[in-house]
């Protein structure tokens, strides 16, 4: 779990996106706490980068959860196609994109 989490490389499932949405919550919780506790605008564009990795965090994981259910990651950009991945069963079988991480094979 959690193998090159940055990567947009292979397949994970859904408790792995489920767990990098949650994480991805409270990164943005605490960065958005340490913004508002500054009152120099200097320092909170130094906060405000904190969002670039956590962003492409989520993008990655997506990413990687499209390609467990045989879909492109541009499927992300459809609204709440997120809540669709959250519930689907991934493709069983190995696919383009990779093996299914749940290790299951189509006999």
């Amino acid at each position: 779990m959690f193998q090159n989490p940055f990567s947009f490389e292979g397949r994970i499932r859904r408790s792995e996106f489920g767990l990098s949405l949650i994480i991805f919550g409270v990164a943005n919780i605490i960065i958005t706490g340490l913004m508002g506790n500054i009152d120099i605008p200097s320092d909170m564009k130094i906060f405000g980068f904190g969002y670039i990795p956590a962003v492409w965090f989520l993008w990655a994981q997506g990413t990687k959860r499209c390609h467990d259910l045989d879909k492109s990651g541009w499927w992300l950009i459809i609204p709440y196609y997120f809540l669709w991945m959250l519930f689907e069963d991934g493709k069983p079988g190995p696919n383009e994109y990779g093996d299914n991480p749940k290790g299951l094979y189509i006999s």
